[in-house]
C-alpha cells in the first residue's frame, strides 16, 4: 500500500481534475450532458484510479490501475482535441491542459516500470 499524498502523480492528477472543471464550465450549456460530462468523467477516473491502485494489496494490481489511469489520460486528450476543433477551447489553454497530461502520462510510465523492478 502507498500513502498517495506522497505521490507526486496523483497530486497533479489532482490538480488536472481541478483544471479540467474549471475549463469545462465555460462550455455550451448544451453540452452539460455531453462533452463537459466525459471530459469531467476522464478527469477524475486519473486520480481515482491511481489512488484505488495505490490501496491495493500487491504492485501487479497496483499497475493495472494505473494503466486504467492512463488509458483515461488518452481518452481526455481526445476530448480537449474536439472541444478545441469546436472552439469550446482556445488553443493555449488546449496547449497547457495537454502539456499537464503528457507530463501524467510520462510519470506513469516510469511508476509501471518502477514496480516491475521491484
Amino acid at each position: 500500500m502507498h500513502n498517495i499524498k506522497e505521490l507526486k502523480i496523483w497530486n497533479k492528477s489532482i490538480d488536472l481534475a481541478v483544471d479540467i472543471y474549471r475549463l469545462t464550465a465555460e462550455f455550451p450549456s448544451d453540452e452539460r450532458f455531453g462533452l463537459t460530462s466525459q471530459t469531467r468523467r476522464c478527469a477524475i477516473s486519473i486520480s481515482s484510479n491511481i489512488s484505488e491502485g495505490a490501496g491495493r494489496n500487491t504492485k501487479g494490481e497496483f499497475k493495472q490501475f494505473l494503466g486504467i489511469a492512463n488509458g483515461s489520460s488518452y481518452e481526455l486528450q481526445t476530448q480537449l482535441v474536439i472541444a478545441n476543433k469546436l472552439k469550446f477551447i482556445d488553443d493555449p489553454s488546449t496547449e497547457d491542459i495537454l502539456n499537464k497530461i503528457d507530463e501524467i502520462q510520462k510519470m506513469n510510465y516510469k511508476l509501471q516500470k518502477s514496480l516491475e523492478n521491484i
